[in-house]
């Protein structure tokens, strides 16, 4: 199944992947920022999908998760990153296959469930209306 976002006038693709992950694809591009940045439109319509609970007004700025090759972070959102396009800080970048950006790359986005474990672990931000998540749900938000 693959979840169509038109944000912008651009379509974001990403597939169901897992029962963790959905795979899509970025362009991947440096940046002199701390942390992975895309743009904010984008981030708010993926987060809205993706990790939204649906269950009354729900914070749309809550970091992605994503993992590109053997690395996740968080993703924020940010108005100067281009569409389809992941600024992850040279730091991380150091350690991947990625060279002469902006570089199409597959990457990784985690579901709500995934997400809440790994932040979770990395003691961080847990995302909203995860506690009420039916576990029997193979796909949740897919779709929606």
């Amino acid at each position: 199944m693959v979840m169509c976002l038109r944000t912008m006038g651009v379509y974001t693709m990403f597939e169901v992947f897992s029962r963790s992950y959905y795979l899509g694809r970025l362009y991947v591009t440096p940046t002199d920022s701390d942390r992975a940045l895309m743009h904010s439109e984008q981030h708010e319509r993926i987060n809205e999908q993706v990790y939204a609970s649906g269950d009354g007004l729900e914070p749309l700025d809550t970091p992605l998760v994503m993992k590109l090759e053997s690395q996740h972070f968080p993703v924020h959102g940010d108005e100067s990153v281009p569409a389809n396009t992941l600024a992850v800080p040279e730091s991380l970048l150091e350690g991947t296959d990625v060279r002469n950006p902006p570089s199409l790359r597959e990457v990784f986005l985690a579901r709500r469930d995934r997400a809440r474990q790994l932040l979770e672990f990395a003691g961080g931000w847990q995302p909203p209306g995860v506690d009420g998540v039916d576990s029997d749900d193979e796909f949740p938000n897919v779709g929606t």
